[in-house]
């Protein structure tokens, strides 16, 4: 096998999965293995002359063909370098750090280099939106795609869009050298003195989604959309997720029964330590088991009804557990006639960006901030999380993989550090536990967990995650402040003492209450189905939001099999607690609140 051959076996599944025809397979490894980077001999930039100042979405560059262009002639791929790669939460500081970086990117986007460091900085980053692009690479624990942000060079950023394009650009990683390169290939024939075109909104057919996703270069209106989204039907909450088969009601409910003791098997190496009640003993063994508790996701529950167990999740609970699912839930608040007051305002980038942009366009009309956190679905650990008040920018970050856009709460209730010498963001974790769904019973146990940002809150600098951020655990060198429960309510009052925290306590239960109502009103799959052999523990993680003088407490997501070790070594009696209450009849009120 020679080396082309053995690098296309290789690269084989890249290129079919990224639309790479064949016929220019050969010839590509043949310029990458002798670092041909022949496109200048074939194209070339050339710089619009506008008549009048030219308008933000009109392009400074293009590229023309100098010869003929056919697309089936196998030598007509193009390598094309890039010239930066780089994260959103390091662009600022790279762009600071890098003055030639800094001035290569100001000639390409026609702003004014004789800038200061800090305005040319961010005018870059407020505008790279119209030239950037990404790809995902797989995290170090293979759990998660993280996005990577690349703009090409001069020839690439120079390609402009069109509905019928006559190239394509894809990504490419170049497996020996780790080096990823961009592709530039004909699907057209072009003739010489054409100008190259792509698509870049390539795959997107929705009419309205098109026109959102071309925003940063075609300036479209959305004053004839509704900026209410249509409430979705049954097949929005199945569409991406794998098939959960319900229980037979009838044999579950005659499965079960009351025992001394419960075999406890458990995927998750904290209860295996901490379950030490003696009502419960742990096995290795499933079929002996009378408690299954997994960290995997569990569907089918149809199967478990034959058998005498209980399980520690619910039929479709996903409905709360996953960000867009959680958005809808909320929205039956009163029958969705009310929008529920402790849920920020969310859209569905995906479903619902027509809606989005028209609210956008109205808040920006009436003078409101537009101030929103962009979200992946279903990512934890604060990964692929920004905050922006640039539409630009939300509607390329969709580009990574489905977000929703929340509002961003600019105004939140702080808390004061001494170590960080002024007021910083914190968050609110509670644990909450689900025994029945008919009838509803919700209980929240009675101590909170906290998380504080690291920096004292500003509306400002917004890249900067240690002052926009509380989840300090993945960060690498960040602080991650411990603070009890006892103790935080000891420093609330002193700091707050106007408002009572057992006031502010009985809003956020309320809003927990209401919040389970609305995700068990409906029918399965658009809610929680009832189950007897189902039990749940999930972890709400809220803020505190000033509205007027008064705080309302904001959910911002609920967790799925939630990490529970300073729960643990906090209190080394809480899974005694939890599945004292989950599993037997004994009074717990002293430790859990009965919503």
């Amino acid at each position: 096998m020679s080396a082309v051959e053995s690098l296309v076996s290789k690269h084989k599944d890249q290129l079919l999965s990224s639309g790479v025809p064949q016929q220019f397979w050969e010839s590509l490894f043949d310029k990458l293995i002798s670092q041909t980077f022949d496109a200048g001999n074939s194209l070339q930039l050339v710089q619009f002359d506008y008549n009048t100042e030219r308008q933000p979405y009109e392009s400074l560059w293009g590229l023309q063909a100098l010869q003929d262009i056919c697309k089936d002639h196998p030598h007509n791929i193009f390598i094309i370098d890039h010239a930066w790669t780089y994260t959103i939460s390091q662009a600022k500081s790279q762009l600071k750090q890098f003055p030639k970086l800094r001035h290569r990117l100001c000639a390409m986007l026609g702003i004014d280099m004789n800038l200061p460091m800090d305005q040319s900085a961010e005018a870059i980053y407020e505008n790279m939106w119209k030239i950037n692009n990404s790809y995902s690479v797989r995290s170090t624990d293979g759990a998660d795609h993280m996005p990577v942000w690349y703009i090409m060079d001069e020839i690439g950023c120079a390609i402009q869009h069109s509905d019928l394009p006559n190239c394509r650009i894809a990504p490419f990683v170049y497996l020996p050298e780790g080096i990823t390169f961009s592709l530039l290939f004909p699907c057209k024939n072009i003739k010489k003195g054409e100008l190259i075109y792509r698509d870049y909104s390539e795959g997107i057919t929705d009419e309205i989604a098109r026109k959102a996703a071309l925003l940063p270069w075609i300036y479209t209106s959305f004053e004839n959309i509704n900026a209410k989204p249509d409430i979705p039907n049954a097949l929005y909450y199945l569409s991406g997720h794998v098939q959960e088969y319900l229980p037979d009601l009838d044999r579950s409910n005659i499965n079960l029964t009351k025992k001394d003791k419960y075999m406890v098997f458990s995927e998750y190496s904290l209860i295996k330590t901490f379950l030490t009640d003696t009502k419960f003993e742990v096995t290795e063994d499933e079929t002996e088991a009378d408690i299954l508790w997994y960290i995997k996701h569990f569907r089918d529950f149809k199967s478990l009804s034959e058998k005498p167990q209980f399980i520690n999740q619910f039929p479709y609970e996903y409905i709360i557990t996953v960000k867009d699912l959680l958005c809808m839930t909320c929205r039956k608040y009163k029958n969705n006639i009310e929008t529920a007051p402790w849920f920020p305002i969310t859209y569905n980038l995906c479903s619902e960006i027509g809606n989005f942009v028209r609210y956008f366009e109205e808040r920006e009309k009436e003078g409101l901030d537009n101030y929103w956190i962009v979200k992946p679905y279903n990512l934890a650990r604060g990964m692929d999380i920004n905050i922006t008040n640039n539409l630009n920018q939300i509607m390329r970050l969709p580009s990574t993989g489905p977000k929703i856009a929340q509002k961003y709460i600019i105004n939140p209730v702080l808390f004061y550090r001494d170590d960080c010498e002024g007021q910083v963001k914190f968050d609110l974790r509670y644990v909450v536990l689900l025994k029945r769904v008919k009838p509803l019973q919700v209980y929240v146990y009675k101590n909170l967990f906290l998380r504080f940002a690291n920096k004292p809150y500003g509306l400002n600098d917004l890249d900067d995650y240690e002052k926009h951020f509380t989840v300090m655990n993945y960060r690498e060198n960040a602080e991650l402040k411990h603070m009890t429960c006892e103790k935080f309510k000891l420093e609330w009052e002193k700091q707050y003492k106007n408002h009572p925290w057992t006031t502010i306590e009985k809003k956020i239960l309320k809003m927990i209450r209401e919040l389970m109502e609305c995700a068990t009103a409906s029918p399965p799959p658009c809610g929680i189905a009832e189950n007897p052999q189902s039990r749940a523990l999930y972890a709400a993680d809220l803020i505190l939001d000033w509205v007027g003088t008064e705080m309302q407490p904001k959910i911002l997501e609920m967790n799925f099999m939630p990490d529970c070790e300073r729960a643990c070594n906090y209190y080394p009696d809480f899974y005694n607690n939890i599945f004292t209450l989950l599993f037997t009849d004994e009074d717990c009120n002293d430790i859990f609140f009965h919503l």
